[in-house]
């Protein structure tokens, strides 16, 4: 048997992951509206082949964080850190645990407007969309990194006002392009766990209530390109976010977090399959 060429070819590999790597931009973690820092984990040098990319967004007009802090979003402090980073961490940590991709333990955050950075990622998450103030220049990049294959999972936004608000800035990445309900029988529901009932997950502060904002009813919602592959996935009326953060405490009821958790391994692994 000649082993030449899957050496070769293996060498070709390592050296384009090589290439990868060197031009990421190196780890930084940021204040947090929650969180200002928490311990490393003792393996977050490790590199691997996925790691949580969490979009950094400029505030919207109803930010209801907006103008607390030095206004610059670029430095966090604003509402795109809702969770963070513990909820990447716990999130990152179930699908190291639950499938056999290789995952880094830190989460990667990204903005849209640094060059390359983004198209490094095929898995990009944002949280609180309904508060978001996404610029033209941005939704560009968006919409190319998604026609790319890019995936996106719009999380943790509540009740008709936010949905305007959100809709209306996708309407910006694809004024051609419509939202629509995800059919039970999409394979984004299968493709792991077979998710036939779906739970509405409420974020810690709102566990009594069961929802926020009058947003009764989870909604699983979709952007597909021509091939009907999902491009956008959208949490709407749930905060799956807020049930990886609080996965690990016995007050947050465990069939939120279970839930969230497979939703998150499913949309990750049709991420990376489509």
């Amino acid at each position: 048997m000649n082993f030449r060429k899957p050496l070769l070819l293996s060498a070709g590999v390592l050296a384009l992951l090589g290439t990868l790597y060197s031009f990421q931009r190196p780890f930084v973690q940021f204040p947090g509206v929650e969180y200002y820092g928490l311990p490393m984990p003792p393996n977050w040098r490790e590199k691997a082949e996925w790691t949580f990319a969490r979009l950094m967004f400029p505030p919207g007009a109803n930010d209801g964080y907006r103008g607390r802090f030095d206004g610059d979003w670029h430095k966090g402090l604003s509402l795109w850190t809702q969770d963070y980073p513990r909820a990447d961490r716990f999130f990152s940590m179930a699908l190291e645990r639950l499938t056999r991709i290789d995952v880094r333990p830190v989460e990667q955050p990204v903005n849209l407007e640094d060059g390359e950075e983004p198209y490094y990622y095929p898995f990009l998450y944002a949280v609180q969309v309904g508060e978001w103030g996404l610029t033209d220049a941005q939704a560009k990049i968006l919409r190319d990194y998604l026609l790319r294959g890019g995936f996106f999972m719009a999380d943790d936004f509540h009740g008709s006002f936010e949905w305007e608000v959100f809709a209306e800035r996708m309407r910006q990445v694809f004024p051609d392009r419509p939202i629509v309900e995800i059919d039970d029988s999409d394979p984004v529901f299968h493709i792991v766990y077979d998710l036939e009932e779906k739970e509405q997950v409420p974020g810690a502060a709102h566990l009594r209530l069961g929802y926020k904002n009058g947003g009764k009813g989870a909604h699983w919602r979709a952007i597909y390109d021509d091939h009907h592959r999902i491009m956008v996935a959208i949490s709407y009326n749930s905060d799956l976010g807020d049930a990886w953060e609080w996965a690990d405490e016995p007050e947050y009821p465990e069939r939120f977090a279970s839930f969230a958790t497979r939703i998150g391994v499913n949309d990750v692994i049709y991420a990376m399959t489509h």
